[in-house]
């Protein structure tokens, strides 16, 4: 189905008036954006040359849920999905639905790395309500400055050699199948 200008319209001018008028509406609607995203925004892998080297992987990372404590140097000849959340961000909770079933088929090919401040009973609770199962984390140590943000969601694909193919910031339905043909392709790597 081809999506026209005049039906992104639509959607977002309706979505706005739903995410105004119903507070329970906001997370709905930014899941909406982020699948309009995706169809209009395809992922492309950037030439090798173009990827950003990451100053520093040594990134200790405490396990709180789902995982053991880790260091980033640890997965490096691995793609890594790295996640900056919280239970609290409407548009985190937004994309996670997506984001599980990336996860059921893609967890065992590549590692996911979901970071939070969050405590660990507030991140169980809403992992058993939404029957989410990521391996979650808390910083132990400072990230390098091409791997730190402020801003919630943001999420880091970085490569076999340790390097970011891509930064996005903002909800993005990571199921869709332009970012499982960006994985396939950093997968064959």
């Amino acid at each position: 189905m081809k999506i026209s200008k005049k039906m992104i319209y639509n959607i977002l001018f309706y979505g706005l008036i739903i995410f105004i008028l119903i507070p329970y509406g906001r997370p709905k609607f930014l899941q909406a954006i982020s699948y309009v995203k995706s169809y209009i925004i395809s992922p492309s892998i950037p030439k090798t040359e173009e990827r950003l080297p990451i100053s520093s992987l040594n990134l200790n990372l405490k396990g709180i849920v789902n995982a053991t404590d880790i260091n980033l140097q640890d997965v490096k000849g691995k793609v890594v999905f790295l996640n900056y959340w919280a239970t609290w961000c409407p548009p985190c909770r937004a994309e996670m639905p997506s984001i599980q079933q990336l996860y059921n088929d893609y967890k065992d090919k590549m590692v996911f790395i979901f970071i939070t401040n969050d405590p660990k009973e507030k991140v169980e609770k809403f992992y058993t309500e939404n029957k989410h199962d990521f391996p979650t984390y808390t910083l132990a140590s400072d990230p390098a400055p091409e791997i730190s943000t402020r801003s919630l969601p943001t999420t880091f694909i970085i490569d076999k050699k340790g390097r970011i193919v891509t930064k996005e910031v903002g909800a993005s339905n990571w199921n869709s199948k332009g970012y499982r043909k960006l994985f396939d392709a950093l997968l064959g790597e």
